[in-house]
C-alpha cells in the first residue's frame, strides 16, 4: 500500500462555525448574499457531478480536454516532483497530471475541508498508482496554507475554474497566498474560465433540466439541517444573470412571495420581501491579459497559457517573479 498522511489543519467545529458567522453577515445586509462553500453537503456534491455531465455545462468537459492535450507540456515545463492539489475533491481529473508527471512525481498532497472526500482519492489512488506518497490536508486553502516538507519543485494546481468563485479583492489575496508557497522553480497551474457570449454562460447556470436549480436551491436544505431554519425551498425561485460590466454570472435565490425565515439557534428572524434575491454564487469569467495582470499584482508571471479548441476555458501556468 502506497504511504498514507492525514493531516486536519481545520478543528472539528470550524464548519459549524463558519456557516452560522456567514448567516449572520451575509443575510443581514443589503443585498443579502451567502457564499457557494454551503452548497457542498453530501446531496450538493452530488448536484454538482450531475451538472458537470450536462449538455449546457461545458466547463469540465474543456477543461479535461486541455489536460488530457497539454499534461506532458505542464510536466516538461515543471519537472514537479510534488503536486499539491487545491480544492481536490475526488482528485479525478488530476489523475491526467500525475501519469504526467510520473515516473518524477514522488509526492501527491491534495487540500480540501472534506476528509472523506481525501480519503476516498488516496484509496482509489494507492490502486492506480502504487508507490506515490500521498499527504492529505484536511484544511481552508482560502485562509491560508502550510505544506508539508515534500521535494521540490513544486506544481500547485488549482483546476476547475474555482478562482472565479472568489471576488476581485479575495482572488488577490489567494493568489498572494499561493506565491508564498513557492519556492524558485515552483508554479502554479490555474484553470480560469473564459468571457463568452451571454447565452451559453447563462445556459451553463440555468439548465434544461433544472440540476442547477437544485443545487442552488440546496443550501436552504442545509440551513434548515444545520441551523434549524424553518425554509422552505418551494418558497425561492433558481435565478442565473451575466453581468457583463463585472463579466460573471452571479447565481441568486428570488423570493417568490413576501416571508421571514427564522433562525432559532442565531435568534435571527431574516425576512424577504416578494421578489428580493440573496446572492449565492458569482463565477467570474476571464480574459488572457486579465488573468495576467491579476498574476503579476501577486509576483506570479505568466509562463505558459492553454485552451481547448473551441476557446471555452483556459489553463495557465505562472511562476514565481
Amino acid at each position: 500500500m502506497s504511504p498514507f498522511l492525514l493531516t486536519r489543519t481545520l478543528p472539528e467545529d470550524t464548519a459549524g462555525a463558519d456557516l452560522r458567522a456567514d448567516v449572520v453577515h451575509g443575510l443581514t445586509r443589503t443585498p443579502k448574499e451567502l457564499p457557494p462553500k454551503w452548497f457542498y453537503d453530501a446531496r450538493g456534491s452530488e448536484l454538482f457531478e450531475e451538472i458537470t455531465r450536462l449538455p449546457e455545462y461545458y466547463p469540465t468537459r474543456a477543461e479535461r480536454e486541455i489536460l488530457l492535450a497539454r499534461a506532458g507540456e505542464i510536466a516538461a515545463a515543471t519537472g514537479a516532483r510534488t503536486l499539491v492539489e487545491l480544492g481536490s475533491g475526488s482528485s479525478e481529473k488530476t489523475r491526467h497530471l500525475i501519469e504526467a508527471l510520473l515516473p518524477g512525481l514522488e509526492d501527491y498532497v491534495p487540500v480540501d475541508v472534506s476528509e472523506s472526500a481525501l480519503r476516498g482519492a488516496a484509496k482509489a489512488l494507492d490502486a492506480e498508482v502504487p508507490g506515490l506518497r500521498v499527504h492529505a490536508l484536511v484544511a481552508d486553502f482560502t485562509r491560508g496554507l502550510a505544506l508539508p516538507g515534500t521535494p521540490g519543485p513544486r506544481l500547485v494546481a488549482f483546476l476547475g475554474g474555482t478562482i472565479g468563485n472568489l471576488l476581485p479583492e479575495e482572488r488577490a489575496m489567494f493568489l498572494r497566498s499561493v506565491r508564498t508557497l513557492l519556492a524558485p522553480g515552483d508554479a502554479l497551474l490555474m484553470g480560469t474560465d473564459l468571457v463568452k457570449d451571454e447565452a451559453t454562460l447563462v445556459a451553463a447556470y440555468d439548465d434544461a433540466a433544472g440540476v442547477t436549480a437544485a443545487f442552488n436551491k440546496n443550501v436552504l436544505s442545509v440551513l434548515a439541517r444545520e441551523l434549524g431554519a424553518d425554509v422552505d425551498p418551494d418558497d425561492f425561485e433558481h435565478v442565473a444573470v451575466w453581468d457583463a460590466e463585472r463579466e460573471w454570472v452571479e447565481m441568486r435565490l428570488r423570493a417568490r412571495h413576501a416571508l421571514t425565515v427564522k433562525f432559532p439557534e442565531l435568534d435571527l428572524a431574516v425576512a424577504f420581501e416578494a421578489g428580493e434575491e440573496m446572492r449565492t454564487e458569482v463565477s467570474a469569467k476571464f480574459r488572457r491579459e486579465r488573468v495576467a495582470g491579476e498574476l503579476a499584482e501577486a509576483g506570479l508571471e505568466l509562463a505558459h497559457w492553454w485552451t481547448d479548441e473551441a476557446g471555452r476555458f483556459a489553463l495557465s501556468l505562472a511562476t514565481a517573479v
